[in-house]
């Protein structure tokens, strides 16, 4: 037999146990710990406060922000375990991180345009006569007064 035929003795040997399964597991409970005060936040939303009348605006839009901090909570424990960004250098995570920062702010800048576009387009929503009859009618009214 010739000497590469010969299996290599590393391949032979048992290997250990990965090192630093403990960070995982601790990762995976928190994100599990996360996810559930998301799940009762979620269902207690739909099933108690959404028919409530006492229950104000305000209240919920309060909760439906926490589970959104909860959210991208959970997406940077993702980002930094699982998918190992955080053990990279730091210009790595400036390229991975700006860009999407940006992506966020414009669908946001785009999203707040359009919500202002529809809303001054439901307010005058007659035909570019009418409102120019109905604007100069408004500034005699005042004027009489």
């Amino acid at each position: 037999m010739s000497e590469h035929m010969v299996t290599s003795p590393e391949v032979t040997f048992a290997h250990a146990p990965a090192e630093g399964t403990g960070r995982i597991w601790k990762i995976f409970w928190l994100l599990s710990f996360i996810t559930v005060i998301e799940l009762v936040l979620g269902f207690g939303l739909a099933k108690h406060w959404y028919g409530d009348p006492e229950t104000s605006h305000t209240q919920i839009l309060f909760v439906k922000g926490v589970i959104c901090i909860l959210s991208f909570a959970k997406a940077f424990y993702i980002v930094s375990v699982f998918m190992h960004l955080g053990d990279e250098i730091r210009n790595m995570i400036m390229t991975i991180v700006v860009p999407l920062c940006l992506f966020v702010w414009f669908i946001t800048a785009f999203l707040w345009d359009g919500n202002s576009w529809k809303t001054l387009r439901n307010r005058y929503n007659g035909k570019p006569a009418q409102i120019e009859k109905i604007i100069p009618a408004a500034k005699e009214k005042g004027a009489k007064d």
